[in-house]
């Protein structure tokens, strides 16, 4: 099963990448479909590409819910 989930924006980097983390995890990404990201925000991230930003209390509340069921949000 493929999961869209919510982390948050660390760094910027050239060519429409930027660096996310979620629960510590770092991962590279593409944000060339979410132009107007900044640090900070939250993005939902789907196998390696940001697709949208995401409201950062809608993003807490996802990610208590994949921490309630014990999920790891972070497995690929």
């Amino acid at each position: 099963m493929c999961l869209a989930v919510p982390a948050c924006v660390e760094s910027l980097m050239d060519g429409d990448r930027a660096v996310v983390s979620l629960e510590g995890l770092k991962r590279e990404i593409s944000v060339a479909l979410v132009p107007e990201v900044a640090i900070g925000d939250y993005v939902i991230v789907h196998v390696g590409y940001a697709l949208s930003r995401l409201d950062p209390d809608e993003a807490q509340r996802t990610l208590a819910l994949f921490a309630e069921i014990g999920g790891d949000a972070c497995a690929s």
